[in-house]
């Protein structure tokens, strides 16, 4: 559509119609305006799946591996691909707008949502971000890049101030977002936190440079909640205040409009954008306005990418609201289990989902980084094994994905355990130990160990009361985890019923999560009656993880006992509600002998090991890097009772390894999906190789705080952050960026550069490698710059392109990486632009930040030369 279309549109709403449209009409759900032939767009959280407007278990997601692990492929066109599948979700789920990709930068690996993060690097956050940008919005569907800008840490996140000096903004933090832009994005969410004085809702980095230098002309969303006030953020370049309704932005907004605080002007401009977004996503159709809601643009052979949903499930509902009394729907008392309106989607045919999953199993092996292989012990032979020990607290149940907001219900979760069972069936027996637990937040009740009281059925009944204690809305659940409770506009608490069957003897601790009064009672015993007060406003907390009341009982196995429990809604804290049970372990010697043994007895061991939700989630930073628990004292046992183990770490970020030089073989899985356990056997066998390099440093410290100090957080070492900033400290960090080592060797034998480089000026980078190894494999080929001799505030290096190389064992290929001007360029904060120093830049080809063997130099000019070959 032409810009004098939606001009003409906007002219004819009035000023109260444009603003209504400036705010959400729920949780996830943006406005319409049936007189243009606006249709009602709606928004989800990403990255690794597309949840839709409701949180329900009965709902399923595809989940794809961590930000962390797309990012460590870097393949631009798996990850396009990815993109793909994330828009085939989004449609099949009725979602215009998906809430990703991250853009934030690895500034610290303290950072508790480093896992939906990218990188490190600038360069490889904007060209990875890029790539998923690009994927997602081939389908009809509108990626968001966010969080703008440096959010790159959670302590005090809605409301620090990072204090960042033009020049490393520029740089580091605002260059991916600049690469999305490029891209196309058609959204940017505004981010939380301020910067340099200015919470970013009412930025002037808004207007510039997004909007003006950049020339983005797509729609700024809030971070939920992000719009704190009226005429500020209004007369900034903020279009969308989300969730709605946000009072800041409707009455008090026409009346600002009116008493001419904010230009009527910037109003249109705002609604301007919202309906281009609306075009570009196939809800907007002046023609006619009455007609049905179309369906999203876009097709794919799998446009519906997840299993059928469970029986009892019903149609979509409507919105995903923040409490019971600003709901839309309602059910009444007579309301059967699983009659309620949870949002469901329709199913994917089986050849569909059959080639979702091979992408998915694809991922997990192109992400996987191989750290570490002495004596070449992986692949592993199947026909050299006959029996292998399985061992690790994250071996029988993988952890998939990070906690927090983006986090999916998936289709179906393969471990590292069923994995090498179903690889290795007739061929090898695979056989577990945990050997250590891990304290975790209680484990909710699910099929496995609870039924509904009412039906029977496995799982639990949900039940929501008005004020009077009768029943106006019930179902039937999966899971004693329940973000969203049901709805039902006149409820004032929710009742989760079950019949617990315990699985052991012994101690057991029975746990109801949730704000406001909160009661239990066991077996008709009241055994918990608390009022649990709000002590927090991120959204995070309120609504995903609200604090535990316990009890602990003594339960004989197989016997049920009856759970009743019972939240008193208050306002402002959600509906969030967790009835969990969990035996208590005791974490003594005999399961680490037990493994210990285990191990000694087979021909090899894979230790799995990671972090926990209380570890990598959003809403908080890590305090230190260590595995929680004994997980290091089990590596350490199991490689001294079995030589050949391999070591897997199932983490979203740096963890410290104080055996990683004791072990002959160590992988990095990060959190790699549903698919985890498939395409981890296959790396383990050698049926794909592990095709990950490290997109930020794994160090044993972190040389940043991200704790505001008076609310303040200074970025005060500049762009000298992860392998940047390692280069310039006397010890070097375990593993440095971009390293990776694959199933083949490679021998870098050439590299051919042009002498001179016009200053504005890109050029192309050959660089040829030989496989010496004895399989097929993929490299992926790293350049970096560096200026010896600078007036210029610089790093010691930095990336400046990449490209994969594949060839067969002796093989030799050439392989053009394209260098962009903006590489020899820095951001002058006196001039406020980029500039070109014109001299000698060292240019340096290689496998990672440090394994660099072929350098040349390369003089930024006004005369191109010729081009030089250098031997190594």
């Amino acid at each position: 559509m032409s810009a004098d279309k939606f001009d003409r549109l906007v002219d004819e709403l009035s000023l109260e119609q444009k603003v209504r449209l400036l705010t959400g009409a729920t949780v996830w759900r943006l406005r319409d305006e049936p007189a243009i032939g606006l249709r009602a767009m709606v928004a989800s959280d990403g990255p690794v799946g597309v949840r839709g407007e409701g949180w329900d278990e009965r709902n399923t997601s595809l989940t794809l591996p961590s930000a962390t692990a797309m990012a460590a492929t870097w393949d631009e066109d798996l990850v396009e691909l990815l993109g793909g599948l994330i828009a085939a979700e989004a449609r099949r789920k009725g979602v215009h707008l998906v809430l990703a990709p991250t853009l934030n930068l690895h500034r610290s690996p303290l950072g508790g949502r480093h896992f939906e993060c990218y990188s490190e690097d600038p360069l490889l956050t904007g060209r990875v971000g890029a790539a998923y940008i690009r994927g997602v919005q081939a389908g009809g569907v509108a990626a968001t890049a966010k969080h703008y800008v440096a959010n790159d840490s959670e302590t005090e996140r809605l409301t620090l101030d990072a204090r960042v000096d033009e020049q490393t903004l520029r740089e580091l933090y605002m260059a991916p977002f600049e690469a999305a832009v490029e891209a196309g994005v058609w959204a940017v969410m505004s981010a939380y936190n301020g910067v340099n004085g200015a919470t970013m809702s009412e930025s002037p980095l808004l207007a510039e440079p997004l909007k003006g230098e950049w020339g983005f002309d797509g729609v700024v969303v809030s971070d939920w909640g992000g719009v704190r006030s009226t005429v500020p953020s209004a007369r900034a370049a903020q279009d969308l205040a989300m969730p709605g309704p946000n009072p800041l932005w409707e009455e008090n907004l026409v009346a600002a409009v009116r008493a001419g605080e904010v230009p009527e002007a910037a109003i249109d401009d705002k609604v301007r954008r919202l309906l281009r977004l609306a075009d570009r996503v196939g809800a907007l159709d002046p023609g006619s306005p009455d007609g049905p809601a179309a369906p999203l643009s876009g097709g794919s052979s799998a446009e519906a990418v997840t299993a059928a949903p469970s029986p009892g499930t019903s149609a979509s509902s409507s919105s995903a609201a923040p409490s019971p009394g600003t709901s839309a729907s309602s059910s009444s008392a007579a309301s059967s289990p699983g009659s309620s309106a949870s949002s469901s989607s329709a199913p994917l045919a089986p050849e569909e989902l059959d080639a979702a999953r091979a992408l998915l199993r694809r991922s997990v092996a192109a992400g996987t980084v191989l750290l570490r292989n002495e004596g070449g012990l992986l692949p592993m032979d199947p026909a050299r094994l006959r029996r292998i020990a399985v061992i690790g607290p994250n071996a029988a149940a993988a952890r998939i994905q990070g906690g927090g907001s983006a986090g999916v219900y998936p289709v179906s979760t393969v471990s590292p355990l069923d994995g090498l069972r179903e690889a290795l069936a007739g061929a090898a027996e695979v056989i577990y130990s945990p050997g250590v637990h891990l304290d975790s937040r209680p484990t909710p009740l699910d099929t496995g160990n609870a039924r509904n009281p009412r039906t029977g059925e496995p799982g639990l009944l949900v039940r929501l009361l008005d004020a009077s204690g009768a029943e106006v809305h019930a179902e039937h659940r999966l899971t004693g985890r329940l973000p969203e409770p049901g709805r039902a506009a006149s409820a004032v608490a929710v009742e989760i019923r079950a019949l617990l069957r315990p699985g052991a003897d012994g101690p057991w601790d029975i746990s109801f999560a949730g704000w406001g009064r909160v009661q239990l009672e066991v077996n008709g015993l009241l055994r918990i009656d608390e009022k649990v007060l709000l002590d927090t406003d991120d959204p995070a907390t309120v609504h995903l993880t609200p604090p535990c009341r316990r009890v602990r009982l003594s339960l004989t196995a197989g016997r049920e006992v009856e759970l009743v429990a019972r939240r008193h809604f208050a306002p402002g804290t959600g509906v969030a509600s967790i009835l969990a049970a969990d035996p208590v372990r005791q974490d003594g010697p005999d399961a680490l002998a037990a493994a210990v043994e285990l191990a000694r007895t087979c021909d090899l061991a894979v230790v799995v090991v990671g972090t926990t939700e209380e570890i990598e989630s959003e809403g908080f930073d890590r305090e230190h890097l260590d595995l929680p628990g004994r997980q290091n004292e089990l590596v350490r046992a199991v490689a001294a009772a079995c030589p050949d183990t391999v070591v897997v770490v199932n983490s979203g970020g740096p963890v410290v390894m104080p055996w990683h030089e004791e072990v002959p073989a160590v992988l990095l899985s990060w959190f790699p999906g549903q698919e985890a356990g498939h395409g981890l056997a296959d790396v383990l066998l050698g049926a794909a190789e592990p095709g990950g390099r490290l997109p930020t440093t794994w160090s044993e410290s972190a040389l940043f705080s991200t704790v505001p100090e008076d609310g303040v957080l200074t970025y005060g070492e500049g762009l000298d952050i992860g392998y940047r900033a390692w280069l310039r400290e006397p010890a070097a960090p375990a593993y440095w960026f971009g390293h990776g080592l694959g199933y083949a060797s490679w021998s870098y034998e050439g590299l051919s550069v042009p002498r001179r480089v016009a200053p504005g000026a890109p050029l192309t980078v050959r660089v040829r490698l030989r496989n010496t190894g004895r399989r097929a494999g993929r490299e992926v080929v790293q350049v970096y710059l560096s200026r010896p001799e600078t007036e210029v505030t610089r790093p010691v290096r930095w990336l400046a392109g990449f490209a994969p190389a594949v060839a067969e064992p002796g093989g030799t290929v050439e392989v053009e990486v394209g260098v962009p001007a903006r590489a020899f360029q820095h951001w002058s904060a006196e001039r406020h632009a980029w500039c070109t120093e014109e001299g000698a830049f060292t240019l340096l080809a290689g496998r990672s930040s440090v394994d660099l063997p072929l350098s040349a130099t390369v003089f930024a000019g006004a005369d191109v030369g010729a081009d030089v070959l250098v031997e190594p």
